[in-house]
C-alpha cells in the first residue's frame, strides 16, 4: 500500500522476545511481510511516513518505538487486556491445525469460523488499546494482532 501513513519495515526486539523454534520465527517474519505488504499506520500527531517500527515485549507491554522523518515516538501498551483473547485464539489455531489432520469438512469450517470470529475480537481490543496513540484500519489491526501472536508463541 502506498501513501504517507504507512510501515515500510517492522522489525522485532529478539533480546525481549521468548525463545522461538524454526517454525515460529517462519512465523514471524511471515506477519512482519503480510503487514509490511499492505497496512494503514498513522501516529497521532506525525506529518506523515513511511514508517519504521520496532516491537518488543516489555514488563508485559507491548513496545511501539516508531521513527520516520523528523519524527520519533513510542508507545507502550498493556497486554494484559489481551492475554485472554491471545491464550483463546492460540488454542483454537492449535485445534484448527490439529482438525486438518483428520476431521470433516464440517469440524474444519466450525473451529475455523471460531478461529476467524477470535482473531476478529483480538484484531478489535487491540485497535482499542491503541487508541488515541496509532489509528490503525482494520485489516491492520488483524495484522497486527497476527504478529502479536506471533510473538507470545513459545517453542
Amino acid at each position: 500500500m502506498s501513501g504517507p501513513h504507512r510501515l515500510s519495515s517492522v522489525e522485532l526486539d529478539a533480546a525481549t522476545l521468548p525463545a522461538a523454534t524454526a517454525e515460529i520465527e517462519h512465523e514471524r517474519r511471515v506477519a512482519i511481510f503480510d503487514l509490511v505488504e499492505k497496512n494503514s499506520f498513522e501516529p497521532v500527531g506525525a506529518e506523515g511516513g513511511p514508517y519504521q517500527l520496532k516491537l518488543s515485549l516489555q514488563d508485559n507491554r507491548l513496545v511501539f518505538d516508531i521513527t520516520a522523518t523528523e519524527f520519533t515516538r513510542t508507545y507502550a501498551i498493556s497486554l494484559t487486556p489481551l492475554k485472554r483473547v491471545v491464550k483463546d485464539y492460540l488454542l483454537i489455531c492449535d485445534s484448527y491445525y490439529e482438525a486438518l489432520r483428520g476431521s470433516s469438512a464440517s469440524q474444519i469450517e466450525s473451529v475455523d469460523m471460531g478461529r476467524r470470529g477470535l482473531h476478529n475480537e483480538g484484531a478489535e481490543q487491540l485497535e482499542t488499546r491503541l487508541e488515541g496513540k496509532i489509528v490503525v484500519d482494520h485489516e491492520t489491526s488483524r495484522r497486527l494482532f497476527t504478529l502479536l501472536c506471533a510473538l507470545y508463541r513459545r517453542g
